[in-house]
């Protein structure tokens, strides 16, 4: 994947949208799992990607100090080698002077040469530089990104459960409601005063019963003072 590409997919990634992605999902929860899927294995990825992008600024830095150490060597080395043909040319070896200043010619150009490749590194240098910044900051986005659909995702199960404990306490109310005469509740307490109202009838029906025999008594203590007033009148006695 070409730097550039890479830096777009993760802005795109970056940057979603995430409650219009809700807002259009049958299932959000599910919806979230799977993005929370997708995002942890997208930066995964990235985090390679953009690994290896700053391994290549890191070569590209390590070879322009390289450069730049190899141009100052070259320098020293043909500074030497002037001083050491001018030594030369002051005691009159002129071969020997002439020697080291060919020396010094190719220290210079190997300097040149190092020069020219340490200016080459800067311009990479500084575009890698920029594309590891940028890639930095898509990561962020990227991990910041992945952190709100956790939240939302925990947050959105949370109330899923919290909707669900609800239902299940108003279907519990509602399947007992003391005010609903066909409820268990409402038959047991009418099948209570039942129970309650015959064991009444019975008392009630038993006193009556003990009421007429009593009755019954009376009338049968009236008739055998009767018969005996009768008698003594047939006697010509006085009962008093």
């Amino acid at each position: 994947m070409s730097q550039q590409s890479l830096i777009g997919r993760i802005s795109q990634l970056a940057k979603a949208n995430l409650h219009a992605l809700l807002d259009s999902a049958e299932d959000p929860q599910k919806m979230l799992d799977q993005m929370v899927r997708d995002y942890t294995a997208a930066i995964r990825e990235a985090e390679e990607s953009v690994a290896l992008t700053i391994g290549d600024l890191r070569m590209l830095e390590e070879d322009h100090a390289e450069a730049q150490s190899s141009a100052h060597e070259w320098g020293s080395k043909a500074s030497a080698a002037s001083r050491r043909a001018d030594q030369m040319r002051g005691e009159g070896n002129t071969s020997e002077a002439d020697r080291f200043d060919k020396l010094a010619r190719v220290a210079l150009e190997r300097q040149i040469r190092a020069e020219k490749e340490a200016e080459d590194f800067g311009p990479q240098i500084t575009s890698r530089t920029a594309v590891v910044a940028k890639l930095k900051d898509g990561l962020n986005g990227m991990q910041s990104k992945l952190d709100e659909l956790k939240r939302t995702r925990d947050d959105l199960v949370a109330r899923s459960r919290m909707a669900e404990a609800q239902n299940r306490v108003t279907d519990a109310i509602g399947g007992v409601d003391l005010l609903d005469p066909t409820s268990d509740v409402a038959r047991f307490e009418d099948k209570v005063r039942r129970e309650e109202a015959r064991v009444a009838g019975r008392q009630e029906l038993a006193a009556s019963s003990l009421d007429a025999q009593f009755e019954d008594l009376e009338d049968v203590g009236e008739q055998t003072e009767v018969e005996l007033r009768l008698a003594a009148l047939k006697s010509g006695t006085s009962t008093d």
